[in-house]
């Protein structure tokens, strides 16, 4: 049996994998409300936002040490095998939400909930870097990430549709239940990588290989392992550092809003969770939008002759200029019709430009080390959004959300300067 655009298939099931991962932990966000008043009672509004931040912060530590792990987890095992322990767990993990009852119970599963889900991001770049050519990797990368956007549009009004006719607990064990179900077609589907897979067609085989200019150490026009250092070696080029600066410093600003639009929503409007889940989707529709913009006009680009670090570079660098004008007018957004969609196109220039910047650690390394590089990356992202997610409470105390904001725009700048300075020149990197 032979199924023709199988990469495509590939990539639609891993972009599937990130709504089911967005679902599930968004489930708390959403939910939060009502269960901080369900469980603590007797808290303060501040004291809750503070335990809300605290479990937050748990969770994108776990994520950020479960990004370095996984890392080296998919290079080792496999994407097939890697993306079936990451899924696997986290799915059985958000199920196990339904049995927290306090600060404790709820940070050690949102600790296991971190520290698998991370494992999607790692994958889906070392996924993208097995299954297409490099012309196609923004691309297939904004697929990818539009599952995040499309996990947003819909966790939010389906967990606050699913509040009305179940418990919190039931919500979680049944979004739990989902990536359960996930790994079905995903097992059968994925045997193996495009090089040795039986249902893949010779020509889309060759199509990939043949296209895969950062695995081509030789330089003689044949697929090869491409330069894959070691991890000392990997770290001492400045394009390595390049990718994770820009990762930590653009990264937060996504947090800060999947963390932070249902409480900011029911905090600065008074909404409570079924409101929420009217207004709360909005910006992941931007999300989307971006994350299809971006893939799809780096393809252009470089199908019209340019080089991919003359693409990678104006796509990142409009990203950045998009989000800043509306990071500021976040200030005095005025009605919640206004501050959703600001939102939205805050974050429609976060996809613009993140896609790209995920896609780098693939057009400068060898397969075997994208999972490291995108691994390492994903960590200091994870580090920089804990430690904004932390100090949310403080700049945002009496309602005033400007100093986060302000912090995001500056975020913007930094992401786009690390990658010109210290990417000189985005191709495929030699040994020294």
């Amino acid at each position: 049996m032979k199924i023709k655009g199988l990469r495509w298939w590939v990539i639609a099931l891993i972009a599937f994998a990130t709504v089911i991962n967005y679902i599930d932990r968004q489930s708390l966000n959403v939910l939060w409300p009502e269960i901080s008043v369900d469980l603590f009672p007797d808290k303060t509004d501040f004291e809750r936002k503070e335990i809300y931040a605290l479990i937050s912060v748990i969770f994108v530590f776990s994520y950020a040490f479960g990004q370095a792990i996984f890392g080296k987890i998919f290079d080792w095992i496999g994407t097939r095998i890697g993306f079936a322990l990451s899924i696997g767990v986290w799915s059985i993990a958000t199920a196990l939400h339904a049995t927290a009852r306090g600060i404790l119970s709820f940070g050690f599963f949102r600790a296991i909930l971190g520290i698998a889900e991370a494992g999607n991001w790692p994958g889906a770049t070392k996924g993208n870097a097995e299954w297409f050519p490099t012309k196609e990797r923004a691309l297939a990368q904004g697929i990818f990430n539009s599952g995040a956007a499309i996990g947003g549009i819909i966790s939010i009004p389906l967990i606050a549709l699913m509040s009305i006719y179940f418990s919190w607990q039931m919500i979680f064990i049944l979004v739990g239940l989902v990536g359960l179900l996930w790994l079905i077609p995903w097992l059968v589907l994925v045997k193996s990588p495009p090089k040795a897979h039986p249902w893949i067609t010779e020509e889309e085989r060759q199509y990939i290989l043949s296209g895969q200019k950062n695995q081509d150490l030789d330089k003689d026009g044949s697929f090869d392992e491409g330069y894959n250092p070691t991890t000392s070696e990997l770290l001492s080029h400045k394009q390595s550092w390049g990718v994770i600066i820009a990762s930590a410093a653009i990264d937060p600003i996504w947090w800060l809003f999947v963390f932070w639009i249902p409480i900011y929503l029911s905090e600065v409007y008074q909404m409570d969770v079924k409101t929420i889940g009217i207004y709360g989707w909005v910006p992941y529709v931007g999300a989307m939008f971006g994350a299809w913009f971006g893939g799809l006009l780096a393809q252009n680009r470089i199908k019209t002759g340019w080089s991919v670090d003359k693409t990678r570079k104006l796509v990142i660098t409009l990203g950045g200029v998009i989000m800043l004008p509306a990071l500021f007018a976040m200030s005095n957004p005025g009605e919640p019709v206004t501050a959703v969609l600001l939102m939205a196109v805050i974050l429609f220039g976060f996809q613009t430009a993140i896609g790209n910047v995920q896609t780098l650690p693939s057009d400068l390394f060898g397969g075997k080390t994208v999972g490291t590089l995108a691994g390492f990356a994903g960590m200091a992202a994870k580090l920089g959004a804990a430690g904004l997610t932390y100090l949310v409470p403080w700049l945002t105390s009496g309602g005033n959300y400007t100093p986060a904001f302000v912090i995001g725009a500056a975020l913007a700048v930094i992401a786009v300067t690390s990658i010109w300075v210290l990417c000189p020149k985005i191709e495929p990197l030699q040994p020294k």
